[in-house]
């Protein structure tokens, strides 16, 4: 599939959202935003979710960006982003916050344990003060505490929150940490290569779209 086609189809399923909320608030005369938490990551986890962002509409605001506190590069990209964007869309609208991060690079899965149950109790308050309407992630260890603690305010009848979780392009072969996790417990999970999709069924493939 072409790179361009790709990204249009990227659309869909973040598409099927608002439709679902808009069913929901058919009463209201006026087509309310969207509140959009974006989960940011060191590396090129940041520059690969500002590619998928820039494709979004006004209709996604405000966003609520979080990222690692450890992370020194995700601020200035997303200044950056935002700068632009609001070059089309002056009332933009959008936050930052830093959570610790739940998991370094080469930790162990045991330490990992305990570092993200200290990042959830960071991410359950923040995702109960910005209650966002759409989660979009994709891949770094920061969305685990975030993910699930939209889940459990879900599930307290709080809030719900879709999950739409996008694989880095990286991930040829085998699923990321945080994919293997969120495969179960997302509403829409995106692959951009077709082994990962003849593994995970539930999965949407769409090619490279970033």
């Amino acid at each position: 599939m072409e790179p361009l086609l790709s990204v249009a189809f990227l659309l869909l399923p973040l598409l099927l959202v608002p439709l679902a909320l808009l069913a929901r608030r058919r009463r209201s005369r006026r087509t309310p935003p969207l509140s959009l938490l974006v989960v940011a990551g060191s590396g090129g986890h940041t520059s690969e979710i500002l590619r998928l962002l820039s494709c979004l509409s006004e209709s996604y605001s405000p966003r609520h960006y979080v990222f690692a506190d450890s992370d020194t590069m995700s601020e200035a990209k997303i200044h950056s982003f935002e700068q632009k964007r609001a070059e089309t869309f002056p009332n933009s609208q959008f936050t930052l916050d830093r959570i610790p991060r739940s998991r370094e690079v080469r930790q162990s899965w045991a330490s990992s344990v305990v570092t993200t149950l200290y990042s959830m109790l960071y991410s359950l308050p923040l995702t109960y003060r910005r209650k966002p309407d759409l989660i979009l992630c994709n891949g770094p260890g920061t969305c685990v505490p975030v993910c699930i603690s939209a889940l459990l305010l879900g599930l307290l009848g709080i809030k719900r929150a879709y999950i739409v979780y996008v694989e880095s392009i990286c991930r040829v072969e085998t699923l990321s940490l945080s994919g293997k996790i969120l495969y179960y417990f997302s509403d829409y999970f995106i692959v951009q290569w077709p082994n990962l999709k003849e593994k995970y069924p539930k999965s949407v493939y769409l090619g490279r779209i970033v």
